[in-house]
């Protein structure tokens, strides 16, 4: 891959088949970590996936597992 000027910032070209191993579309949000001898690349939670996830567990705390405003706010 090869770093590019693009404006005022650099930038990356991905290839074809890492946008597809991760599943990448336009408008997706990725993050970049240092690894053994390169690089990593993660692709970030869009939206809708975080809401699902949300929407899974709601209403089912345990009672133990529950927020406490008092707890919360204690010093």
């Amino acid at each position: 891959m090869q770093v590019a000027k693009w404006g005022n910032s650099l930038a990356v070209r991905l290839p074809a088949e890492l946008v597809r191993e991760l599943g990448l579309r336009e408008g997706d949000e990725v993050s970049l970590h240092a690894a053994a001898g390169g690089f990593a690349v993660r692709r970030e939670a869009r939206p809708e996936e975080v809401l699902a996830g949300l929407r899974r567990f709601r209403g089912r705390l345990a009672a133990g597992d529950r927020l406490s405003r008092d707890d919360a706010n204690g010093r």
